[in-house]
């Protein structure tokens, strides 16, 4: 993983030292919440609805043992003991005191880690493939490259108060698990010709106007990549509305000036920077690569080992992935047993599973954009002392993929802009679908919830979405089919009337045996709901 410069330790404390300064004038009344405002959120504080909140950037989800071990350390020393993993790979705690937040970022800096930009109208933490560098199918490890945006995007003088807040991701696969087409730039790495480079697509997103993003660029050379990224971050910022905080993402701008207009202006910006100062070298992205070399040294003929415990074998089945490297798998940790909220690790766990990533896994841990953790690099005769240790953590629950492994926001429980809870709403299914053979039986299926029309759990894009919505005081949900965050990304499809809390899951079960019903041998929930239409789903329910 990428390793701080003298000159990254130095901006990370000299930033550190001046957000300490501007807390103590908040605190001394020498700054009103509307100035401290902007301050805050470019440090990556919220003010939600019981407290403030601390969003800790994990950049493209990596971390090593001794970064999560700070964020355990924090938990207990500063928060409630736990910590909440989030849909941007990152980590955000709940109950920070405000007289506090500076020290926790000063403790965040000795293990090179900090809050820059995880919130605010600006280029926020990059997101990645979870299985990158580790995945078989790859075209390039597109790690390094989200660190060359990392680099380029931390503190731009022009990009720091966009019109909105602006998210990237990348991938290298053409199985796409970092959902490029819902982010305002998705960057997919392909080679053509025997030549690496990218595919650029702009303007996708989520919240009250959803949008799948438009292919701008077939073909992107690897040298020209950030002077590509200036231009279309230039156009958004030109261009992109100010006046109204609902059309003023550039996925609006896009789906207004419509996929070749945009693409033409973009390619005029480009065209502009004739200088290429932001040009890369081989020798610029080498150095970067040489960060991320996997630190396995060899293949091996290591086996599986075979045991009669059936949590055991179900975990195996679900939740352990081939690594490229003979001998070796890849890990996912749930952080969704049963009756638990999504995304949310105890100092204990946190703690725990610092140890085990240096046993077992090189000390890397990653974070996936639907709130589990990867253990990279697994040795398959480890597995069974692994999957012993994580059950006795409560981390070995076997759903990766599956109906109880939901997306939720935080919702009305901690979130000001809530309109319904979304917690309860995913503990909820866990529990009335926990066991193993219900879930199997049913397959891949992705479960989505938000507690407002913000999407921060990301419903547009779930097989079954559910939206909380407020009607006349109480909580109700909609519930939308057919959406997906995959290569074949789509928005889904409200299917009628919102339902209550107490009529929600009655109508998860219809809309599965509908499924049940209607599948083909081997067919998944999507692929049966594709084939099917809407119409089919809207029918069974409400009759």
């Amino acid at each position: 993983m990428y390793k701080y410069t003298e000159q990254d330790k130095k901006i990370v404390k000299n930033r550190t030292k001046e957000f300490k300064f501007q807390v103590e004038r908040r605190i001394n009344g020498d700054l009103t919440e509307e100035e401290f405002k902007p301050l805050r959120l470019m440090n990556g504080l919220y003010l939600q609805l019981h407290a403030y909140m601390l969003r800790v950037a994990i950049p493209y989800g990596e971390l090593s043992d001794i970064q999560l071990n700070k964020l355990a350390e924090i938990a207990d020393k500063y928060d409630k003991g736990y910590g909440h993993f989030t849909t941007r790979q990152n980590i955000q705690f709940n109950w920070p005191k405000l007289l506090d937040v500076p020290d926790i970022l000063s403790e965040l800096a000795e293990v090179e880690m900090h809050a820059i930009q995880t919130s605010g109208n600006c280029i926020r933490n990059v997101s990645c493939d979870h299985l990158a560098g580790i995945n078989s199918e790859e075209v390039e490890d597109p790690r390094p490259w989200c660190e060359i945006i990392r680099k380029w995007s931390t503190f731009h003088p022009e990009f720091s108060f966009l019109p909105r807040k602006f998210k990237i991701a990348v991938t290298g696969s053409e199985k796409d698990r970092a959902a490029i087409k819902v982010h305002d730039i998705g960057l997919k790495i392909v080679k053509k010709l025997g030549t690496i480079g990218f595919e650029v697509f702009v303007g996708g997103g989520q919240g009250r106007s959803p949008y799948v993003a438009k292919k701008i660029n077939d073909f992107l050379e690897k040298k020209d990549l950030l002077n590509y990224l200036e231009a279309i971050l230039s156009v958004y910022n030109e261009l992109g509305r100010r006046d109204n905080i609902y059309k003023a993402r550039i996925k609006i701008l896009v789906n207004e000036l419509g996929q070749e207009k945009i693409k033409e202006l973009v390619d005029e910006k480009f065209e502009e920077l004739s200088d290429k100062s932001l040009e890369l070298n081989q020798n610029e992205i080498n150095n970067i690569f040489n960060f991320f070399k996997l630190p396995i040294e060899k293949k091996t003929n290591s086996k599986v080992p075979i045991h009669s415990d059936k949590e055991y074998n179900h975990w195996l089945q679900q939740n352990v992935i081939n690594h490229k490297i003979r001998g070796h798998s890849i890990v996912v940790i749930s952080l969704k047993p049963p009756g638990k909220p999504p995304g949310d690790a105890t100092s204990s766990q946190m703690r725990e599973l610092s140890k085990i990533s240096k046993d077992f896994s090189y000390g890397e841990i990653r974070v996936t954009h639907e709130q589990n953790l990867i253990l990279p690099h697994i040795l398959n005769s480890n597995l069974y002392e692994l999957w012993s240790r994580l059950k006795k953590l409560g981390l070995s629950t076997p759903n990766f993929g599956l109906i109880t492994d939901t997306i939720c926001c935080p919702g009305l429980d901690y979130c000001a802009l809530a309109t319904a809870r979304s917690i309860p709403i995913s503990q909820k299914i866990s529990n009335h679908f926990k066991e193993y053979s219900v879930q199997e039986k049913i397959g891949d299926l992705k479960i989505k919830i938000s507690g407002c029309i913000n999407a921060c759990g990301h419903h547009h894009v779930g097989n079954i979405g559910i939206l909380g919505l407020d009607k006349n005081g109480e909580e109700s949900y909609q519930i939308t089919l057919g959406g997906s965050a995959t290569e074949k990304a789509s928005i889904g499809q409200i299917v009628g009337p919102s339902f209550s809390t107490e009529n929600l899951i009655p109508a998860i079960e219809r809309i599965l045996k509908t499924y049940e019903e209607n599948k083909k041998k081997n067919e998944d929930f999507l692929s049966a709901f594709n084939r099917l239409g809407i119409d089919k789903f809207k029918e069974d329910l409400y009759k």
